[in-house]
Order: structure tokens, then C-alpha cells, then sequence
């Protein structure tokens, strides 16, 4: 008798292990996912032969028992992926819970192509032939129970070691972990997706009644009311102005921007409040500023006013949808009449290109409402940068116009950065032509959440972004306006003279009410930089919730914001 039936474990194995592996392989050959889910569905598939090591002689059915369970959830993610070449995750169940059923229907209509059957039975038979290799597990005792301990090692102990060192055993951090490692293996992307969407959902819908309660903003006044127009807002993602050749970067990666040049109406110093999505935004479209960084918890926001005015409202996200940290932004888009929701990966870390917004834009544009308020939020530069770009254009491969000082690792991630800053200055031209196309009096407004460090600042070592280490490029962002003919034609607007004033778009609301003829209770002509009336201010940046730590971008690092 072996000591250990290591061919019997290994069919066991494979067999369990086919579930996790067939839809991340596809997902990893189709460039929606990284290498992460696929080993953590090889590692969390050692899971399933625990029974089989307690009740070696009953392997064959308690293998059937869990197969079935394992190839119905999975069946569920391979069709998923036929259709929508994405994960089935959290934010497809709150898609399709939280939509009305005539939504639900008409995304889940989409859920059938004719070969989804065959591919289906072909999945199945393998699953069978798998499982017939499946035989009792003949082994000692004592081999038995060193196999479970081995196995039990292998998935407890590196989330307890890794959360153990960096947040001492912290047990809430220690079950995310788990929880994190487990849910792209088969069938647990169901069970925590659900409690996560639980989770999420609760914290958002407490996050929406907090808004229905808050009053609608007082003496709103439209100076054109009635009037068919469409206003766009476009909001990048991990922008560094400085790295767009629009506003002088050495590099061609805004070639279609700089060819629609005099069309523009270019901020040359936009400056964002935070480096990071969430907290930006919440200034950025409610009240609030880095000196009152509650006011969106009692005034109204940007999307509140817009529906106040009468604007048919739409929401069109390539950012993730509902996780842990999106869902404030969620809650955001929930504020309007109408969403599209893209992104569905548990990651960022995962391909998912900007371009996905241009149909449903142009179907937003074609639904027609007279009056129309469209945001449309991108996933920009966000890191990691080489996901946000297909192929045609990696363009950037050498160290053609970068600083002598430049390191070859520096240099290759100067070049997928600069990479998605050219595939987000297609995107934008095409957002432009589409608008274009659709006639009438429209605006479109674009800047960035926040910039990043991408070795730009001295000592040129670092990336990204830090709050409790402001740099300037963290905080320059791309800020520009583009007006139809028919607007142009009407109401002539002439903004040359304030494109170089100094400008934080945490005031970016009052701003906004004066590019779209809106006045209200609470405007301040001061703080919109297209208004004669407009005063510069400092740029303030660290976190609000330290005021004394908030510092002047332009006078503590006030060179190099004139460079």
C-alpha cells in the first residue's frame, strides 16, 4: 500500500481545480484579469480535497456532491464571460438587483449567444471525463492527517503571516484577507461577492437617504431655461498635465487635442484639493473644500442642482462599480436619472480601456432628452498604467525626449504612463466628434480627479501619490472646455483672459454655475474662475481632517508649480 495515492490526489485535484482555472484562463488570455485570481483559484482549490482526506473511501461521491455545486457557479462565469469578456462579480449583482426589472431584463437578454450551448456541454463533458478519473484514496492514517495539516498550512497561514506583520492580527483585516485570497476561486466569488455587495449596498444606501434629507439648494435661477443644450462633463483619472503635449510636454502624446488646439479653451494652472478619487470628487462636485470638508453631508450636490434644473441626468462610469472604496463614487451616480455601468472587476489591476464609454455615450446622445447633464468618468492613467491601453497604441518604448537622469525601470514606466496619456487623448477627440455630430448647443468640460508623480519631482524617485508627501505633479491637472458652433454662435463666450489664473477645483461647483447660466443660494462669484470677480486663493493640500497639516502648493513648493 502507498504511503501517499499521489495520483489519486492529483486527478482529485485537477478535477477541482478545473472550475477556478478555465474561466481565469480565458479571462487572462483576453487581457481582462492579471495573474492574481488564477493562482488563487489553484491555491484555494487544495480546499475541496480536505473531505476527501477524512473519507478517503467515499472520494468519488463527495467529489460528484462538490462538483455539481462547483460547476453550476462556474457555468454561471464562463457564460458571463461569452458574453461580456468580464468577471462575474459584486458589482454585477448590485447591476442587476438594484436596477428596475425592466433593466435587469434587458442586461440579463443579453446574457445568450447560440454557442454559449455547445461551449457549455463541451465545459460539461470535460467536467465528467475529469470526474471519472476519481477513484478512494488508499494512504496511512498518519499520512492523512499530515496531508490535512499541509494543506490547512498552505491556505491559512500566508494571509495570517502577511496581516500578522503589518496590522498585528488584526481580525477584521485578517478576514478581508482570507476573504480577498478566496473569492476568485469557484464558488466563492458568490458567497463573498454577496456579502460584499451586502455590505456596500448598505453603506450607499445610507449614504442616499443622508442626500434625499438635505433640502434642494434655495433660490435656483436658470438664465436658460427651457433651452434644448447638452452639457458634458468628462472626468479623467490620474492626469499629470505635465505630461500632455497640449500643455507643452516634449513628448507628441495629445496629438488629437493639439490638432483641435483653437477649439479649446485651456486652463494652464488647475490645481486638484486631493490625490486621491474619492476625496477629490467630493469636492469637486458638492460644497465642500479643504477648509469645510463636510459640506456635502448637508448641501446639495452638483447632481442634485442639475436635476433641479431640469436636466434629463446620466451617469457613464469605466471606474470599478461597487467595492470598498467605490462606494461613495457609486453613490454619486446613483444621484442621477440614468447610469451605465462598465467596469465590473474586483481589481483595477486588470485591462479595461476608456474606449468602452464611447456606445453608450453615443446612445445617451440619441435618447432624445432636450436638456442633458452626461457625466462621464474615465479610468484615465490610473495605475497600473500598461493596462490602460491597448496595443496599437504603445507607442512610447524608448527613451526618445525623456531626461538624461532617467533610469531604463524609470524610463519603462514613463512609457506606459505616457502610453495611456495618448490612448485618453483618443478617447477625449472622439467624445468631442461624437458631441459634435449630434448638433445643437452643447459644452463639454474635462479635467483630472487628481495628477501623479510619475518621477517627475526631484529626487525623481518616486510614483504615484502621497498626501503626506504633496510633490506638485500629484496635483496639476489637465482643465479645458470645448463649445459647439451653435453655443458659440449664441452666447460667444470669451474666457481667453482667464486661462493662466491660479484655480483648485474644489470650488469647481460655483465655476460650473457660471459656464451653465445657473445661479443659487450659496454662489460665489469669487470662487469661479470663468467670473471677473474670481480671486486667486491658496492651493491647499494635505488632509482636511488635520487642518494645521494643510499646506500652500504655491508657496511651500512654489517653484516648481511655475516651472
Amino acid at each position: 500500500m502507498p504511503k501517499v495515492d499521489w495520483r489519486g490526489l492529483g486527478r482529485a485535484f485537477v478535477f477541482f481545480w478545473f472550475f477556478s482555472a478555465v474561466c481565469h484562463a480565458l479571462l487572462l488570455i483576453a487581457g481582462a484579469t492579471g495573474f492574481f485570481p488564477i493562482r488563487q483559484g489553484f491555491i484555494f482549490s487544495l480546499l475541496w480535497l480536505l473531505p476527501l482526506l477524512l473519507f478517503p473511501r467515499q472520494a468519488k461521491p463527495i467529489a460528484a456532491i462538490v462538483g455539481v455545486v462547483l460547476w453550476a457557479c462556474s457555468l454561471v462565469n464562463l457564460c458571463y464571460f461569452i458574453v461580456y469578456r468580464q468577471e462575474f462579480t459584486q458589482s454585477v449583482l448590485f447591476i442587476v438587483f438594484e436596477s428596475n426589472p425592466a433593466e435587469a431584463s434587458e442586461y440579463l437578454g443579453q446574457y445568450f449567444v447560440w454557442w454559449m450551448i455547445p461551449a457549455a456541454l463541451v465545459y460539461s463533458a470535460v467536467a465528467v471525463w475529469l470526474w471519472r478519473g476519481i477513484r478512494p484514496l488508499e494512504m496511512k492514517p498518519a499520512v492523512r492527517w499530515v496531508m490535512l495539516a499541509l494543506i490547512g498550512s498552505a491556505l491559512l497561514l500566508p494571509p495570517a503571516i502577511k496581516v500578522g506583520r503589518k496590522y498585528n492580527f488584526n481580525p477584521e483585516a485578517l478576514l478581508n484577507a482570507y476573504a480577498n485570497r478566496m473569492e476568485p476561486a469557484v464558488p466563492w466569488q458568490f458567497v463573498i461577492g454577496y456579502s460584499r455587495y451586502q455590505d456596500q449596498l448598505s453603506q450607499m444606501q445610507s449614504l442616499l437617504s443622508q442626500n434625499e434629507r438635505i433640502p434642494p439648494i434655495a433660490n435656483l435661477v436658470d438664465s436658460h431655461a427651457g433651452e434644448p443644450r447638452t452639457l458634458v462633463l468628462v472626468i479623467g483619472e490620474s492626469t499629470n498635465s505635465k505630461h500632455m503635449s497640449l500643455y507643452g510636454y516634449p513628448r507628441n502624446t495629445t496629438p488629437k487635442l493639439d490638432a483641435m488646439r483653437d477649439q479649446l479653451l485651456i486652463f494652464n494652472q488647475a490645481f486638484a484639493s486631493r490625490p486621491y478619487t474619492i476625496e477629490a470628487l467630493q469636492q469637486i462636485l458638492t460644497f465642500a473644500d479643504q477648509e469645510n470638508p463636510d459640506l456635502y453631508l448637508t448641501k446639495p450636490s452638483l447632481m442634485n442642482i442639475m436635476k433641479q434644473a431640469g436636466y434629463k441626468t446620466y451617469w457613464i462610469t469605466n471606474q470599478q462599480t461597487l467595492t470598498q472604496r467605490n462606494t461613495m463614487l457609486t453613490s454619486f451616480s446613483q444621484q442621477m436619472d440614468e447610469q451605465v455601468y462598465l467596469n465590473h472587476s474586483r481589481s483595477q489591476n486588470s485591462y479595461q480601456f476608456d474606449g468602452n464609454v464611447l456606445e453608450p455615450f453615443k446612445r445617451v446622445l440619441n435618447d432624445g432628452a432636450e436638456r442633458r447633464f452626461i457625466v462621464v468618468h474615465l479610468l484615465g492613467a490610473h495605475m497600473r498604467y500598461e493596462y490602460r491601453y491597448p496595443p496599437e497604441f504603445n507607442v512610447f518604448k524608448n527613451r526618445t525626449n525623456l531626461p538624461d537622469w532617467v533610469t531604463e525601470a524609470q524610463a519603462s514606466m514613463i512609457n506606459e504612463y505616457d502610453n495611456a496619456i495618448l490612448y485618453n487623448d483618443y478617447v477625449m477627440s472622439r467624445l468631442i466628434a461624437e458631441l459634435a455630430s449630434a448638433g445643437g448647443k452643447s459644452m463639454m468640460t474635462y479635467f483630472s480627479d487628481h495628477g501623479e508623480d510619475v518621477f517627475d519631482w526631484p529626487k525623481h524617485d518616486f510614483i504615484g501619490r502621497n498626501e503626506g508627501s504633496p510633490t506638485p505633479p500629484m496635483y496639476t491637472v489637465p482643465f479645458f472646455l470645448w463649445y459647439s458652433d451653435q453655443w458659440k454662435a449664441a452666447e460667444k463666450p470669451r474666457l481667453n483672459g482667464y486661462l493662466n489664473r491660479t484655480y483648485q477645483l474644489s470650488n469647481f461647483i460655483h465655476t460650473w454655475a457660471d459656464l451653465t447660466g445657473l445661479h443659487f443660494e450659496g454662489f460665489d462669484s469669487s470662487k469661479s474662475v470663468v467670473n471677473k470677480a474670481f480671486k486667486e486663493r491658496p492651493i491647499l493640500v494635505g488632509n482636511p481632517a488635520n487642518p494645521q497639516g494643510l499646506i500652500d502648493l504655491r508657496t511651500k513648493l512654489g517653484k516648481a508649480v511655475k516651472e
